[in-house]
């Protein structure tokens, strides 16, 4: 049997703690989104616990010292908050309907474009299309 030299095995743990990390901050990002559209929905205090953990990066202890609760506390609002959140969007799906307007207009800005770029018929109209899909873009 062949014995694995110590560097080879390090590597192996470093990439797995990397994609453990990766997985986390991904998590944080996608908690994060989900705040943006349905935090206004959680009660206030665990609203303010959530954000201090998601968007303010506090730990559960330094949290939990700032609220006068418990670590498992702080932690029990932030597990409940983060399946609230995901539940809002199993359900209103406002965040699929974001991210699908955002590609329709942006296809909308590239004919347009491609249309203006390669004809001067409806010039003025084309490129009124275009800046309305860039204002609608700057405002979602």
């Amino acid at each position: 049997m062949r014995k694995f030299d110590d560097t080879v095995i390090n590597d192996v743990q470093m990439k797995k703690e990397d994609r453990i990390t990766d997985d986390k901050l991904i998590e944080k990002v996608e908690l994060s989104i989900l705040f943006d559209f349905y935090g206004e929905l959680l009660k206030t205090h665990n609203r303010h616990i959530f954000e201090d953990y998601i968007l303010n990066d506090l730990s559960l202890s330094e949290i939990a010292d700032e609220q006068g609760i418990s670590r498992q506390g702080v932690h029990d609002i932030v597990k409940r908050c983060s399946k609230q959140l995901k539940d809002y969007e199993d359900t209103l799906k406002l965040i699929k309907k974001f991210d699908l307007t955002k590609t329709k207009i942006n296809r909308i800005k590239e004919l347009s474009e491609t249309l203006y770029k390669n004809s001067t018929l409806y010039a003025d109209e084309l490129n009124e299309i275009i800046q309305l899909s860039d204002n609608i873009l700057q405002d979602l």
